[in-house]
């Protein structure tokens, strides 16, 4: 995920060709990217942590999202697999970041790797 600025709100991004702005942040605990890319895809996804008495955390992320006709067709043959692992290996840089180690590396699966191998080879737009 990268940024044109720090993180905070009107901040706007992405990954891949998943584009987004910051629209509500509260540091530590809560941040919502709304969708601005590609074109279809309307909704959020959003980061909010939920602390326990006993010192414990709850690290959730929602993802809400209409989409129109052909993005029900891309979202679960090609977008919904690569988020999917890009929001794994997130979770294990927030797991590694609190307790210095990961309990099982996930591994991407074939048909992640081959949705990678191909956006590897699209040229540039």
């Amino acid at each position: 995920m990268t940024f044109d600025r720090p993180l905070g709100v009107g901040a706007t991004g992405g990954h891949g060709p998943i584009r987004y702005r910051v629209s509500d942040y509260v540091p530590g605990r809560w941040i919502r990217f709304r969708f601005t890319g590609p074109r279809g895809f309307d909704g959020y996804h959003e980061f909010a942590t939920d602390h326990a008495d006993d010192g414990r955390a709850v690290l959730r992320h929602t993802i809400a999202m209409h989409c129109p006709r052909t993005a029900r067709l891309t979202w679960p043959l090609m977008f919904r697999p690569l988020h999917d692992a890009l929001l794994e290996d997130s979770l294990e840089c927030a797991q590694s970041a609190v307790t210095g180690s990961l309990s099982r590396p996930a591994q991407w699966s074939r048909y992640v790797r081959f949705l990678r191998r191909l956006r590897r080879r699209r040229p540039s737009a």
